[in-house]
C-alpha cells in the first residue's frame, strides 16, 4: 500500500462519523415516546383527581385540586418546616430498613440453605410475618417507651420479617446444578461460596431489600402514632384532628415520591451490580 493510501486510511479513521439527520430525528423521537408514556400514568391520575369533584360522586369540599395541595406543600415547606419532618421520617425509615436487612439477609441464608432450621423456625417467621406492626403498638410502649428507639422497633419488625420471607424463598429455588458442576470441576467449599453461592444470592438480597424498603414505609404512619412530635406520619396525624384534608394530602404524597426516589436509587444500584443477569425485560 503506498504512502497516500495509508494517509487518506488514516484521515478516514481520525474523522469522527457523523449522525444522520434520520438517525438524530428517531432518536430524539425515541426519548420523547419514551418520557411520554413515562408521563401518561401521572397525567391521567391528574386528569381523574380533577373530574373526581366534577362527576358528584364525592364532595367537592372533601376532594382538593392537586394545585390547592400544591399550595399548601409549598406552605407547609416555608412555614411549618415540612423539610424537617421528611427528614425524620426519612431517618427512622433507613435506620429501621438497615437494621433489619443486616438481620434479614443471614437468617433468611440459614433458612433457605439449611432444610432443618427451615422447619424448625419457618411457622414462627410465618407467624411473626402475620401480625400487624399497629397491633403491637401497646407493647412497644411497654417496653421500649415512646421515643425515638420504639419508632425504629416498630420499622425493624417490618423490615426485617419481610426481607427474610424474600430472601429464604429466593435462596430456596436456587439451582443446585451450579454447585454440582463446580464440585465436579473440583471446586472448593470456599470457592463455590465465594463465585457461586454469594452472586446467586445477591439478586435475592436487593429484591428484600426492595420489599422491605415498600413495608417500611407503608409501616411509617403506625410508628409515628407513638407520641411523634415530627415526621410526617405526624403531620397526616395532626391534620386529621384539625380535619385539614389538603395537608393530609400533602403529607401521603410526600411519602409516596420519597418512597418511589429511594427504590429508583436501589434499582439503579441493582442494574449495576447485576449486569451479568440476563433477564426477560431489559
Amino acid at each position: 500500500m503506498t504512502n497516500d493510501a495509508l494517509a487518506q486510511v488514516a484521515v478516514t479513521r481520525e474523522t469522527p462519523v457523523r449522525s444522520r439527520p434520520g438517525t438524530v430525528a428517531r432518536k430524539v423521537w425515541q426519548l420523547g415516546l419514551h418520557a411520554g408514556l413515562r408521563a401518561l400514568p401521572w397525567l391521567i391520575v391528574l386528569l381523574l383527581w380533577y373530574l373526581l369533584p366534577a362527576t358528584g360522586l364525592v364532595n367537592s369540599a372533601l376532594v382538593p385540586t392537586p394545585w390547592q395541595v400544591l399550595v399548601k406543600f409549598y406552605e407547609q415547606l416555608t412555614t411549618n418546616r415540612l423539610w424537617l419532618d421528611m427528614y425524620m421520617s426519612l431517618q427512622r425509615v433507613t435506620l429501621g430498613l438497615a437494621c433489619g436487612i443486616i438481620l434479614a439477609v443471614p437468617i433468611g441464608f440459614l433458612l433457605g440453605w439449611y432444610r432443618p432450621a427451615r422447619m424448625l423456625f419457618d411457622p414462627l417467621v410465618n407467624f411473626f410475618r402475620s401480625l400487624p406492626p399497629i397491633a403491637l403498638i401497646p407493647l412497644v410502649i411497654v417496653y421500649f417507651g415512646i421515643d425515638e428507639l420504639a419508632k425504629v422497633v416498630m420499622l425493624f419488625y417490618a423490615a426485617f420479617f419481610s426481607g427474610v420471607i424474600v430472601m429464604y424463598e429466593g435462596i430456596v429455588q436456587t439451582n443446585p446444578l451450579f454447585i454440582r458442576v463446580a464440585r465436579t470441576l473440583g471446586a472448593t467449599d470456599e470457592e463455590i461460596f465465594r463465585r457461586i453461592i454469594v452472586p446467586l444470592a445477591l439478586p435475592h438480597v436487593l429484591t428484600a431489600l426492595r420489599v422491605a424498603l415498600g413495608v417500611s414505609w407503608a409501616t411509617l404512619v403506625a410508628s409515628e402514632l407513638i407520641a411523634a412530635q415530627r415526621g410526617l406520619g405526624a403531620v397526616i396525624q395532626n391534620a386529621s384532628n384539625y380535619f385539614q384534608i389538603d395537608t393530609i394530602y400533602a403529607g401521603i404524597i410526600c411519602i409516596g415520591l420519597l418512597a418511589l426516589l429511594m427504590d429508583r436509587c436501589l434499582r439503579v444500584i441493582a442494574a449495576r451490580l447485576l449486569q451479568w443477569q440476563e433477564r426477560i425485560v431489559p
